[in-house]
């Protein structure tokens, strides 16, 4: 499998629920380095997975709808714990529709799935991968 990562960032604003997550209930920022990794079984003509200029480009307008937005105030999270598990699902979601509507070039046709990583820290992350 071949496999193919662009990076980026977002900062967010959210509170969890859940007395598991201790002093993180209350609202409070969080900047994530997001890693998003597109693969395939195979390379399109050019040897490539996917156009990183494009993946570069559509990793970036997906984290822009979420940037500098507080994610409690958004009609699309409510009833939604915005765990770092669940940002990575909303982003691969995203990516993957992008990818289905040609956002990613011909190249895209070939994928087998993306896998999104969330970085809290040097010490923490999360991901969701998915099949395409």
């Amino acid at each position: 499998m071949f496999s193919v990562t662009v990076r980026d960032h977002m900062m967010v604003a959210h509170s969890l629920r859940g007395e598991v997550f201790g002093p993180a209930q209350r609202l409070h920022g969080a900047t994530f380095i997001v890693d998003a990794t597109f693969r395939s079984a195979s390379l399109d003509a050019d040897g490539v997975v996917v156009d990183i200029g494009r993946a570069t480009e559509q990793l970036r307008a997906v984290l822009g709808e979420l940037t500098y937005r507080n994610l409690d105030d958004d009609p699309g999270f409510a009833g939604v714990n915005t765990t770092t598990e669940a940002l990575a699902k909303v982003v691969a979601d995203a990516l993957a529709t992008r990818a289905s509507e040609g956002e990613l070039g011909p190249a895209a046709e070939h994928l087998a799935g993306i896998a999104v990583t969330l970085r809290e820290s040097h010490v923490a992350w999360a991901s969701y991968e998915r099949d395409l």
